[in-house]
């Protein structure tokens, strides 16, 4: 029987076991230590970067669980030598209310891995394996291109924890706030009217990435992405089916103001990509159809929304007449 001498001799020993167990991180070994991000909790699938669950280059390839708040809010796979996220993984739950105004953040443990596990502003010129937010100033091309969009987060929180620059890219001014603006709007608004899963809960998984170029360096530092991509996956309760969707476009000047990027399958998306990239493997997500190949009743839950969706349900209800008409 342990007597009460015996247990007060045991507390120095239990508190020196509690101080040395580990705490949780930010920048992590494994995908698996970021969960609710990834549909089924299964990663993308990137050739030479991330195969078979497994970073192939660990010195490289940094997962950075972000971390804002003491609350991880979404996951990035991040490139130390390009200076830039090979992609941004996140649940999409719903949004609303408007762009934050927060200053820029970096992510200290990969400067040090005895850093805050929370995402910090960003302070220094110069750092080591990541942007800082001086690589971006002084120059009139480029914008700091959210991979994780700030208009997609459920929170204010969400919303702030997207300005990290870990989680953007340099991207073009007229295309990050033209085509892909657009693009990330009708993008929402399809989750937004279809994404309903069997409890009735908005829920969409969204994964948005950047092909890096060979050798277009911004302030000689940040690698500038040829193209970038986005994908989304989802259960429609709606419909009673999976639905996915894909965008990706090269990172240049849009030619025009009211320039679009057209949706594509997410094997068309593979294919652009020399099947290097495969981003819901295992999943139930389809191949080869996009939303605007399935002829269905885009109605919105709020009547607002019902409004605003007016115009596009009236298209697809006159498409898909049509399609029906001539068979």
């Amino acid at each position: 029987m342990m007597t009460p001498l015996n247990m007060w001799c045991l507390l120095p020993l239990a508190v020196l076991l509690l101080s040395i167990t580990p705490t949780e991180t930010k920048v992590v070994n494994e995908i698996s230590e970021c969960e609710g991000f990834l549909l089924n909790e299964t990663p993308p699938q990137v050739t030479g970067i991330l195969e078979s669950d497994k970073i192939q280059d660990q010195n490289r390839y940094k997962i950075i669980c972000q971390t804002f708040d003491n609350k991880t809010r979404f996951l990035t796979l991040y490139d130390t030598n390009n200076k830039i996220p090979v992609f941004s993984a996140y649940k999409y739950r719903g949004a609303e209310g408007k762009r934050p105004d927060t200053p820029w953040k970096i992510e200290l443990q990969l400067e040090d891995t005895n850093g805050d596990e929370n995402m910090t502003e960003s302070t220094k010129d110069v750092y080591q394996h990541q942007a800082s937010n001086n690589d971006y100033k002084n120059q009139d091309v480029y914008d700091r291109g959210h991979l994780f969009p700030s208009s997609y987060g459920f929170f204010k929180s969400d919303k702030v924890s997207t300005f990290t620059l870990t989680n953007v890219v340099p991207q073009v001014k007229s295309f990050n706030g033209g085509s892909w603006s657009r693009m990330e709007q009708e993008l929402k608004n399809t989750m937004d009217d279809l994404c309903y899963n069997n409890n009735d809960k908005l829920e969409a998984y969204v994964v948005t990435g950047a092909q890096p170029s060979q050798s277009n360096k911004l302030k000689n530092r940040v690698n500038v992405p040829s193209m970038l991509w986005t994908a989304f996956c989802c259960y429609s309760d709606n419909i009673k089916k999976w639905i996915a969707e894909a965008y990706l476009r090269d990172n240049v000047a849009d030619k025009t103001k009211d320039e679009r990027i057209d949706a594509k399958t997410l094997q068309e998306l593979y294919d652009k990509l020399n099947k290097t990239l495969v981003v819901f493997p295992g999943s139930k997500c389809p191949l080869n159809e996009k939303v605007s190949d399935i002829c269905i009743s885009r109605q919105p839950k709020s009547w607002f929304r019902q409004v605003l969706s007016f115009p596009s349900r009236a298209v697809t209800w006159l498409y898909c007449t049509v399609r029906g008409w001539v068979g």
